[in-house]
């Protein structure tokens, strides 16, 4: 049993473009907004926040419509192909919005490529699974990761190269052209590479030989409507709300972090950021072997072990009053432990379900790691504004209020029996001496 490296790659082209998309759209987007259109701190937020409101209905949405549709290309084909292009070509077109000063026009093509982005990213996600048997998904999807991480760096990189400096403000269509282009040309591979039919066929071939059962989960042998055995149900429901847990500890700190460190330890944006980075860095090396790991001694335990280690580190963060070297320790320790979450959390969602629904249960993936990102910031704002005046408190309930969230998801995750890879045996004696997967 061995992972489809070349074919894995391939698939993940649609989510390393994903995340080139939003590390532009995070970067950019609301630098126009405050400079170009002189929208006020507040108004911008509210506008950036559009994105994730959309994606608490539109991605369960989109997941769902994708399992119900068929077509000559596949199911999860023509949402990526429509999707990206729209995108791409809307993203462009809101530098023409730009120029022409127009802020509606500018929110209205906003609307659309946050949409399109909405349509396909489920889709994208789902695609892995679809042709991945499930004890090799946890390795598929630290492949995926590393793509998407190498995205978002690729484009962090770009940027001082292509944004020029213009009388009028920095002019961007470079940048902007280059993302749109890439995008275009990473979902072109995918489509002439990636035939989407044939690979989920060979999937379900691959796992019928392993004795894996890949069919409908809705109907039985006589056509009646089933429903999840209640222990399995459980523990889909606990999975759900650990990833709301750590979803709601880890984005609050690296939503906040800067914003901290200039607070306690009066440190300026530099070197909040190159702590940021290590945290990426370490989580990047980290995607592969913990995807391997997993394989071996399965999710959950990787899993509980990552947030045994990100507790540490956000708790030992406590600790530091002013700036510390250490600080890059404990952080490249927290992008470790990130690693091992997130590699495993989706496949344990997946893993409960069966190929025709694989797109419901990842729009039920994102609706739950979305929710706790669009509330957390809001929630430990609201924290540390209510707190400011009480001595040792303020910004400082940061890191316990990240530790906490994050602690709360090991109690959650002790309750979960389901969803792990369960080890198959191997199709025939000889392939018992293969080790290379």
């Amino acid at each position: 049993m061995k992972l489809n490296n070349k074919r894995t790659v391939f698939i993940g082209l649609a989510f390393m473009s994903i995340c080139a998309f939003w590390q532009v759209y995070d970067n950019i987007v609301p630098l126009i907004l405050e400079n170009s259109f002189g929208l006020s701190s507040a108004a911008t937020g509210a506008i950036m926040g559009i994105d994730n409101i959309l994606a608490l209905f539109l991605l369960p949405l989109f997941g769902w419509l994708s399992d119900r549709t068929s077509t000559r290309i596949g199911r999860r084909m023509p949402y990526i192909v429509f999707g990206t292009l729209v995108a791409a070509v809307g993203f462009v077109m809101l530098l023409v919005a730009e120029q022409a000063e127009s802020l509606v026009w500018f929110m209205i093509i906003l609307s659309v490529v946050l949409i399109a982005m909405s349509t396909y990213r489920s889709a994208a996600v789902a695609l892995m699974p679809d042709v991945t048997i499930k004890p090799l998904r946890s390795k598929a999807n630290a492949l995926i990761n590393l793509l998407g991480a190498i995205g978002g760096a690729l484009v962090l990189g770009a940027t001082p190269l292509l944004v020029r400096e213009s009388d009028n403000g920095d002019n961007y269509f470079p940048l902007f052209s280059a993302l749109s282009a890439f995008m275009i040309i990473s979902v072109v591979i995918l489509f002439i590479k990636i035939q989407e039919k044939v690979c989920v066929e060979e999937m379900r071939e691959e796992s019928a030989k392993y004795g894996i059962d890949e069919t409908s989960d809705d109907v039985d042998a006589s056509g009646e409507k089933t429903r999840m055995p209640p222990a399995v149900r459980k523990s889909f429901l606990l999975i759900l709300f650990s990833i709301f847990l750590w979803f709601m500890g880890y984005n609050a700190v690296t939503t906040g972090f800067t914003r901290y460190a200039e607070n306690i330890w009066q440190q300026g944006v530099g070197n909040a950021s190159l702590i940021l980075m290590v945290a990426q860095i370490a989580a990047i090396l980290s995607y592969i072997p913990v995807g391997m790991l997993a394989t071996k001694i399965g999710r959950r335990k990787t899993i509980m072990m990552g947030i045994i280690m990100l507790t540490v580190a956000f708790g030992a963060s406590v600790m530091f009053y002013d700036f510390s070297y250490f600080m890059f320790v404990f952080f490249a320790l927290a992008g470790i432990a990130w690693a091992f979450i997130n590699v495993n959390s989706y496949p344990m969602v997946v893993e409960m379900s069966k190929g025709p629904n694989i797109g419901k249960y990842t729009g039920y993936y994102y609706f739950f790691s979305m929710t706790a990102q669009s509330i957390t910031p809001f929630i430990s704002g609201f924290l540390v504004d209510s707190t400011r005046e009480i001595p040792g408190m303020g910004w400082r309930t940061l890191f316990p209020y990240g530790a906490l969230f994050v602690a709360l998801s090991f109690i959650t995750m002790l309750f979960v029996k389901h969803g792990d890879s369960r080890p198959v045996a191997p199709a025939s004696k000889l392939e018992s001496f293969d080790v290379d997967d």
